[in-house]
């Protein structure tokens, strides 16, 4: 199977920032080239002063990150969503791409997903892993496939907090842009009493699917294959959007249709930067009732104004 790798060239300086944004692009990883401070992390890492020439040629100011792209994705979109992304934090960057064969590297980066403790109540337990303790927490099995949301990404991770929140037994959950269908399992296994995943990608919807069979709560959980929220009906208690700024604030002005009067709206995957860009969108009639933040990501919840 033919993949696309892209490779993004950015300034070591912006690295951290770079890196943020290429993981919204892929949910399996990416690969980081960054020689900056090359002689120290060897030294550390090795215990040795002794390092290949080559490296040692390396553009230190320069930084590259490798993005894999799988066969059933559409690469020029990922292309353009880092040019938005890369753009509108004002950073620095050359694009190019490459077809390889990642199957053995998807196959590594399961080496170092972990099962991971997510907020007070849940656990993301990968399905491949067995060698964890629940301690007493609701474990989440997951298999992310080839979509978006493993628990791993701030982004993610915010949401399901959220999620712990404000979920209550019975709520009925919109999950726009579900990717691997992460937020509405958690949200059933919460409590929630139905949960319906909207996505873009037909295959993100089928490993949806798959993970609420995965934690036995199918018979709640309904996948559409769709763009956004336009194939939702009827109003929800809970909405989760972890997309993107742009996605989100193209939502906004169709998003109180779907809210009852105590209806929680749950935005993530913004950019700090794009704060203000998203607030400015949200209709008046809705307030912010929570924001959380982590390493420059937010996740806003908010409901219809008294």
């Amino acid at each position: 199977m033919d993949w696309t790798e892209i490779i993004a060239e950015v300034n070591s300086s912006e690295l951290d920032a770079a890196e943020n944004i290429a993981h919204m692009t892929v949910p399996y990883g990416i690969y980081i080239e960054d020689y900056s401070n090359l002689e120290q992390e060897v030294l550390e890492i090795a215990n040795i002063d002794l390092i290949d020439e080559e490296l040692l040629k390396q553009d230190r100011t320069k930084a590259k990150i490798h993005i894999y792209i799988s066969p059933e994705s559409n690469p020029a979109e990922a292309v353009a969503f880092l040019k938005e992304r890369f753009d509108a934090e004002n950073i620095g960057y050359k694009l190019y791409s490459d077809k390889c064969d990642v199957e053995s590297c998807l196959e590594n980066w399961k080496k170092y997903f972990n099962p991971i403790n997510v907020g007070e109540k849940l656990l993301i337990r990968p399905v491949w892993r067995d060698d964890y303790d629940a301690d007493g927490k609701i474990v989440l099995n997951l298999e992310p496939g080839l979509a978006f949301g493993t628990g791993t990404h701030e982004t993610t991770r915010l949401c399901l907090e959220a999620l712990e929140k404000f979920t209550f037994k019975g709520a009925r959950v919109l999950d726009v842009g579900c990717g691997s269908g992460i937020l509405s399992v958690a949200a059933l296994l919460l409590g929630a009493g139905s949960a319906t995943g909207i996505d873009i990608d037909e295959l993100a919807v089928k490993a949806s699917v798959e993970n609420a069979e995965r934690n036995g709560v199918s018979d709640r959980y309904t996948g559409i294959h769709g763009n956004l929220a336009e194939k939702a009906d009827g109003c929800y208690d809970i909405i989760t959007a972890n997309i993107v700024a742009d996605a989100i604030i193209m939502l906004s002005g169709d998003i109180e249709k779907l809210m009852n009067d105590k209806t929680i709206y749950i935005m993530s995957g913004i950019i700090d930067t794009r704060l203000d860009d998203v607030l400015s969108a949200l209709p008046d009639t809705l307030e912010i009732i929570a924001q959380y933040e982590e390493k420059g990501w937010i996740c806003l919840a908010a409901k219809k104004k008294k």
